[in-house]
C-alpha cells in the first residue's frame, strides 16, 4: 500500500513556519484543557472533597503541565535515544524546534510539574494525577497522527494488506505502527479511562484512573514496540527488548501499585 504523502507543514507564510506535529501538541494540550475542564465541572464523578482544583487553578496548572512536556520531552530524547549530542552539540538539546520528542521523557517532566505544582498548593497527588492522566490520550492520538504524517517512526517489514512503504525507509512495505499506537494509545485508552472516571465512579479512589493510564499506556506501547522498527542507532539490546519496552515497563508496574494502592484504600483516601 503506498504511503499517502501529506507535506509536514501545514502553513508556510514567509519564515512563519505551523506543521502538524506542533498543531498536535497546541490542539492536543487545548482538547485536554477543555476535557479536564469538563470533568471538574461534575463535581458528581468526584468524592465527597471534590476535583483536586477548580477552573482557575486547572489554568495554572496547564502551564506547568505545558512546560513539563517540552523540557521532558526533549530532554528524554536527548538521554533515552541520542545521548552523544550532550558532548557533541549540546546546544542542540535546546533546539526543540528541530524534532526529537520522548513521550516517557515528557512523561516523566509532566511528572515534576505536577509534583512541583501539588507542593506549592498543597493538593491530593492522586486525586489531581487521576485528572491529568484522563486527558493524555488526546494528546497522544494527535501525535500519533503527526508522527504518520511526518513519515517518521515506522514499523518493521510486514506482508499484510495495509502495510505501507515509507519514503525514507526503503522499498519493503512496513507496518504503520503510528496508526497501531494512535489506536492503542489514544482512542482505546482514552474510552477506559472514560468509562473509568463516568462509569465506574472510580474517581473516588485517588490514583486508579491514573494507574490505568500508566499501566495501559505502558502495555500497549510495548505491544507495539513488538512491530516497530528500532531506531538504527540504539544498540541491540537482549531478548529482542527496544528502549520503548525498557521504559514502559516501570510504567506498567507503577500503575499496578497505583491501582492496587487505590482499590485497598477507603473510597475518597488520598494524600494531600
Amino acid at each position: 500500500m503506498p504511503f499517502p504523502q501529506i507535506d509536514p507543514v501545514l502553513i508556510q507564510i514567509g519564515p512563519l513556519v505551523i506543521r502538524w506535529y506542533a498543531l498536535a501538541y497546541i490542539v492536543g494540550i487545548l482538547a485536554g484543557w477543555r476535557y479536564a475542564g469538563a470533568i471538574i465541572g461534575r463535581p458528581a464523578l468526584w468524592n465527597e472533597r471534590g476535583p483536586p482544583v477548580d477552573k482557575t487553578g486547572l489554568e495554572d496548572l496547564v502551564l506547568w503541565i505545558t512546560l513539563g512536556i517540552i523540557v521532558g520531552g526533549r530532554l528524554g530524547h536527548v538521554v533515552f535515544y541520542t545521548p552523544g549530542l550532550l558532548l557533541t552539540d549540546p546546544l542542540e538539546v535546546l533546539k526543540v524546534w528541530n524534532g526529537g520528542m520522548s513521550f516517557h521523557g515528557g512523561c516523566l517532566g509532566v511528572l515534576v510539574a505536577v509534583g512541583v505544582f501539588v507542593r506549592r498548593r498543597a493538593l491530593d497527588i492522586f486525586s489531581l494525577g487521576d485528572l491529568v492522566c484522563a486527558v493524555v490520550p488526546i494528546g497522544l492520538f494527535l501525535g500519533r497522527v503527526a508522527n504518520f504524517i511526518n513519515g517518521e517512526l515506522w514499523g518493521r517489514p510486514s506482508d499484510l494488506p495495509w502495510a505501507m512503504v515509507f519514503p525514507a525507509a526503503g522499498p519493503e512495505p512496513r507496518h504503520p505502527s503510528q496508526l497501531y499506537e494512535a489506536a492503542l494509545e489514544g482512542i482505546v485508552l482514552f474510552l477506559v479511562l472514560r468509562w473509568a472516571t463516568h462509569r465506574a465512579g472510580l474517581l473516588s479512589r485517588p490514583g486508579v484512573v491514573a494507574g490505568l493510564f500508566f499501566a495501559g499506556y505502558g502495555l500497549a506501547r510495548i505491544l507495539v514496540e513488538t512491530v516497530r522498527e528500532p531506531d538504527f542507532y540504539m544498540p541491540a539490546f537482549p531478548f529482542g527488548l527496544t528502549m520503548g519496552m525498557i521504559l514502559s515497563l516501570p510504567m506498567v508496574l507503577f500503575g499496578a501499585w497505583l491501582i492496587r494502592r487505590g482499590l485497598a484504600a477507603a473510597p475518597g483516601a488520598g494524600a494531600r
